[in-house]
C-alpha cells in the first residue's frame, strides 16, 4: 500500500507543476512574451492544453463567465491539494493515527 500511496503523490505532483507552467505560459502568450511562431512553444502549449483541458472542462461548465479570467486552474489546483494532503493521507495512513 506504501507503494501505491507514493505513486499516486508522484503522479499528483506532476499533475500539479503541469498546471502551474500551462497557467505560467498562458500568461506569458497572453503579454506577448512568449513568440506562438515558434514550433516548439507552439507544440508545447498545446501538449500542456491537451493534458489540462480534460481537467479543467468539469470545472469551466460550473464557474460562471469572469470575462477574460479563467479560474478552472485555481480550482483543479485546490482540489489537487485536498486530494493530496487530505483523502489520500486519511486512505492509505489513516490506521496509522
Amino acid at each position: 500500500m506504501d507503494a501505491i500511496y507514493a505513486i499516486l503523490q508522484i503522479l499528483l505532483n506532476v499533475v500539479w507543476w503541469i498546471i502551474i507552467i500551462q497557467a505560467i505560459l498562458s500568461w506569458l502568450v497572453a503579454f506577448n512574451v512568449i513568440n506562438t511562431h515558434n514550433d516548439f512553444i507552439r507544440q508545447l502549449l498545446y501538449a500542456l492544453d491537451r493534458v489540462t483541458e480534460p481537467l479543467y472542462r468539469p470545472i469551466r461548465r460550473i464557474l460562471p463567465d469572469f470575462g477574460g479570467l479563467d479560474f478552472s486552474p485555481i480550482v483543479v489546483l485546490i482540489l489537487l491539494y485536498i486530494l493530496q494532503n487530505v483523502l489520500l493521507p486519511k486512505i492509505f495512513l489513516g490506521s496509522l493515527y
